[in-house]
């Protein structure tokens, strides 16, 4: 994930915040100097907490993927060190099971001596190779949707149909750079100008959404496409922790009637629901050291929302025009 501890390379002049880029970024495929499909070769890396490494998860989940790519979780809180890093914390001994490495930054250095950036989730690491080979959140999930198709289960959803991608393209450039990335540029604004200016346009754009899916289950019709799961891992977080951690307080999701209708009908989906950690959610937001590691007091947990609400009937199948097919009753 890349937010906490940010450099003065990561802001404009005008305190605005600017995203650290992607230093592994082969693509997957079967051309020249492209990252070969094989089953059981990679290992995807991801925090529970992230969004970027979420929605890589929750498409693995959909394609069934899960015995394909391996996976390998994170701690949602950042280990005390003198840099930024993730930690394996969770397993056993304190390291990755396959890779055997205690921090990921402990793959990213051994790939490249010369990395000086933050290690970031999700990213994709040869086991053949032990090397990192591709932490490209924005094109991850187009790869795992397309040349991943040899390896993807019976009947699994089309998530990024050939005849829709420019569409989807120019939906996922919007949903990126005012939603996803817009909660941090929120978040992360080092001037008042800068903060109420993405302000501004993330509540812009989310009533435009609001607007959009009063008319339509999904972002694109009647069934649930790559931007879809784009948009979900911004709004399952919001109230949860944007909401107060990154003063994007106009209004909570909740208090949206298409938008938290929209957000309920994909959590109670297989492959969004199950993958989604509230808890390690916000313990990475509102406790995690590195996200204001001058402040060294303790951290309080906040104890809301009421996370049943996630399960409450949103009749979003109402506006399907068929029925019988929805994607809320995919194959486990």
């Amino acid at each position: 994930m890349q937010d906490e501890q940010l450099t003065s390379k990561e802001f404009n002049k005008d305190g605005s915040f600017k995203r650290q880029g992607n230093r592994f970024s082969t693509p997957f495929g079967d051309g020249p100097g492209e990252l070969p499909i094989e089953s059981g070769r990679y290992r995807l890396f991801w925090s529970q907490a992230c969004p970027w490494a979420h929605r890589s998860v929750i498409v693995r989940r959909l394609l069934g993927l899960e015995d394909v790519i391996s996976l390998g979780t994170v701690s949602p809180i950042r280990p005390h060190l003198p840099h930024v890093d993730w930690e394996f914390s969770l397993d056993k001994d304190g390291v990755d099971p396959i890779l055997g490495i205690r921090y990921l930054s402990d793959i990213y250095t051994k790939t490249d001596p010369e990395y000086s950036g933050r290690p970031t989730v999700p990213v994709m690491v040869d086991v053949k190779e032990f090397k990192a080979v591709n932490n490209d959140y924005f094109k991850l999930t187009n790869y795992l949707e397309t040349v991943w198709a040899p390896y993807h289960k019976v009947n699994a959803p089309i998530l990024y149909p050939e005849h829709l991608q420019k569409e989807i393209d120019d939906l996922n450039t919007i949903i990126f750079n005012d939603i996803n990335n817009g909660v941090y540029k929120c978040g992360f604004a080092k001037s008042q100008d800068a903060y109420e200016q993405a302000y501004d346009t993330l509540f812009a754009r989310l009533d435009e959404f609001e607007e959009r899916l009063s008319q339509k289950r999904f972002l694109l019709g009647d069934y649930i496409t790559d931007s879809d799961v784009r948009l979900f891992a911004t709004l399952v977080r919001f109230d949860a922790a944007y909401y107060t951690r990154f003063n994007t307080n106009r209004q909570l999701i909740r208090q949206y009637e298409n938008l938290w209708g929209y957000a309920r009908d994909l959590y109670q989906t297989t492959g969004f629901g199950d993958t989604t950690d509230f808890d390690a959610i916000k313990k990475h937001y509102h406790t995690s050291i590195t996200i204001d590691p001058s402040n060294t007091s303790v951290k309080i947990l906040p104890k809301g929302p009421d996370l049943s609400d996630w399960n409450m009937e949103h009749n979003r199948h109402l506006l399907s025009n068929q029925l019988d097919k929805f994607l809320r009753k995919l194959e486990v």
